[in-house]
């Protein structure tokens, strides 16, 4: 692996793990176990460059990992199902350590970093579109479609902070179950 792509990596879960705020470079550097002058060299723009880079590393990563377990599901409510409860599992292996570094970052950053901001806007989006175009797919029409891929990613999302915070996969379970539900009524 190269010195930039350990950097994105160990950056991408510092940051899913502490946050924009609780991260130095210094800390990078030494995680990654590379001068922080590599770092420089690596991205010029500082904090902010090397940030944008892992969570759009750490975005696609996470929209892979999702499709294939849609792709891989016999149906749009056994997929939703295997999302969550694989999301839930991930985090009680990281002892709940290891969240979502789009949506860990997004929450600092959205008033006070434009640029910023509009990285994780740009990856929710394309999640959004994504989740849409599998419900579209399962039938559903665009406009309920992008209405369940704007649930599913707010669901996930903020099933993680709860779960996160109870330390339980609780939060997880019970909202994928409840958009099963919600999809199931709305298309019997």
């Amino acid at each position: 692996m190269s010195t930039r792509d350990r950097f994105i990596g160990v950056a991408a879960q510092l940051f899913s793990r502490h946050g924009y705020a609780g991260i130095g470079l210094k800390q990078i550097a030494n995680s990654a176990e590379a001068p922080i002058g590599s770092l420089y060299h690596y991205f010029p723009g500082g904090k902010d460059e090397l940030v944008a880079e892992s969570i759009r590393h750490s975005g696609d990563g996470y929209l892979l990992l999702v499709e294939s377990v849609l792709d891989n599901a016999p149906d749009l409510e056994s997929g939703i199902r295997d999302c969550f409860h694989t999301a839930a599992e991930h985090l009680e292996l990281s002892d709940y350590q290891d969240g979502c570094p789009i949506e860990t970052v997004a929450l600092e950053v959205a008033s006070t970093n434009e640029p910023l901001r509009q990285v994780t806007s740009e990856i929710f989006e394309t999640w959004i579109d994504r989740a849409a175009e599998h419900a579209h797919r399962h039938g559903l029409d665009s406009s309920t479609a992008r209405t369940f891929g704007i649930a599913f990613i707010t669901g996930l999302e903020g099933a993680f902070v709860l779960a996160r915070t109870m330390r339980s996969p609780e939060p997880l379970i019970a909202t994928g179950e409840h958009l099963c539900d919600a999809l199931q009524a709305r298309t019997t």
